[in-house]
């Protein structure tokens, strides 16, 4: 990734231009990435499909700011988490969140060839376990295992201290670890 992708440079600026077919493109680079980047944080198919389609809003009409320091990804990226937290909090003050809604699956990629059905079985609790942590847990958890943002990007986006921010995610291991083994004992 030491050079950056011409083509995707090449229509963002068509996409300056306004020309709906490089943002039909680009959209259908990114959309389902960013759709369960959101999908995983609200836990909620609709409200998930309505993040991603105002954060592309939100990126075409702001293409001006984006700088180049990050890949247009990443950019995009963080507007989708970003607009997926606002969106969680904004449902956490109006309704209670089912915790049976599913995560997606995470493939467990360590180089070896695995038992496929037994890692996704393993990676399949390690998401359920997940969904009956504290809202604050699962979303920090979240944001750094499956999405891999470091602490002070989760503090920046949870809108907290860095070092609450690695409290946090201690605790969050230390309580997902606890419930693995004490379902691993039942």
């Amino acid at each position: 990734m030491s050079q950056p992708d011409t083509h995707t440079e090449q229509l963002l600026e068509q996409c300056k231009e306004g020309n709906t077919k490089a943002q039909m493109e680009i959209y259908s680079r990114y959309n389902k990435a960013m759709y369960n980047t959101a999908l995983r944080i609200v836990k909620d198919q609709m409200e998930a499909e309505d993040i991603v389609q105002e954060s592309f809003l939100k990126a075409f009409t702001r293409l001006d700011t984006f700088r180049g320091e990050v890949a247009f990804g990443a950019w995009l990226k963080r507007i989708v988490v970003n607009n997926s937290i606002y969106s969680f909090r904004k449902q956490q003050q109006h309704r209670e969140i089912s915790i049976d809604e599913t995560l997606h699956k995470v493939e467990d990629n360590d180089g070896i060839a695995p038992d496929h059905e037994f890692t996704n079985v393993q990676a399949q609790k390690v998401l359920e376990t997940m969904k009956t942590l504290k809202d604050n847990y699962r979303v920090s958890l979240t944001l750094y295992l499956i999405e891999g943002y470091d602490y002070e990007e989760i503090g920046e986006i949870m809108q907290v201290s860095y070092a609450n921010c690695r409290t946090t995610i201690s605790r969050a291991k230390e309580s997902l670890r606890k419930k693995l083994i004490g379902a691993g004992a039942n």
